[in-house]
């Protein structure tokens, strides 16, 4: 027991009073089911939690920019950091540490999809089970389709956290030919989402182009006036005519 509790003891024993005393221990750091980080993170650092992190923050570059999950904290991931922030209320300093971690965690599930979204949606759009039959492994396509979710994710936020419907996903090689998709359509490697909802196809469009997405067709663009297509290709090909894009 510290020094000054036990003159306090002390003093009340011989006064006739009784003195309870408690001790507080540190709350635990948090673990979450996905993916814990274990330090903050700012520009300079690296390493697998920089990647992990810029997946999460990849909708969040600014208008018709991307980030690259590539391990590296750079100026452009400490600026996504910093809008990532802003949208949700936090300090904006553009470093990751224990708020911008908890909101994260708030996010995701433990398979590591954000809340919204599931890979149930981003599979095969022909009804299909699972990430094969496409140019990429598996494990490849399934990845491209978590940082697809993120995307999606900070587009859903910016709209008012209103509901994204995802009518087609990844396609297997099969399943893209069976519905007359283009032979290098990014819907292959699990990088795109064709869109509806409550907010017009051309709104989807015109607020993709802040949240990363390289490919953006909708109304105006052949075969797209049903629907929105995004995908997280690294550079930029807009194409949605009726909603001047």
């Amino acid at each position: 027991m510290p020094r000054i509790l036990c003159i306090l003891a002390l003093f009340a024993a011989m006064l006739g009073v009784t003195v309870t005393t408690q001790v507080v221990t540190a709350t635990k750091a948090h673990a979450d089911g996905c993916y814990t980080w274990s330090r903050t993170l700012s520009e300079g650092a690296s390493g697998e939690d920089v990647r992990q992190l810029q997946i999460r923050v990849a909708g969040y570059p600014a208008y018709g920019g991307h980030i690259a999950a590539d391990g590296a904290f750079g100026p452009a991931t400490k600026a996504a950091v910093q809008r990532f922030q802003s949208a949700y209320g936090l300090g904006a300093d553009g470093i990751a540490g224990s708020a911008t971690y908890s909101k994260i965690y708030a996010l995701q599930d433990d398979d590591c999809t954000p809340i919204h979204f599931t890979y149930a949606e981003l599979d095969d759009g022909c009804g299909g089970s699972g990430w094969d039959g496409g140019p990429l492994s598996p494990a490849a396509t399934k990845a491209n389709a978590l940082q697809t979710m993120w995307q999606l994710e900070a587009l859903r936020h910016a709209l008012g956290d209103q509901p994204l419907t995802v009518t087609s996903g990844f396609r297997s090689i099969p399943c893209n030919n069976s519905v007359g998709g283009a032979s290098n359509s990014q819907h292959l490697y699990g990088r795109a989402a064709d869109l509806v909802g409550v907010h017009s196809l051309c709104t989807l469009a015109k607020q993709a182009r802040y949240h990363g997405f390289g490919g953006i067709f909708g109304p105006g663009y052949p075969g797209h006036n049903d629907h929105t297509h995004l995908d997280i290709r690294t550079s930029n090909s807009w194409s949605a005519p009726s909603c001047g894009i």
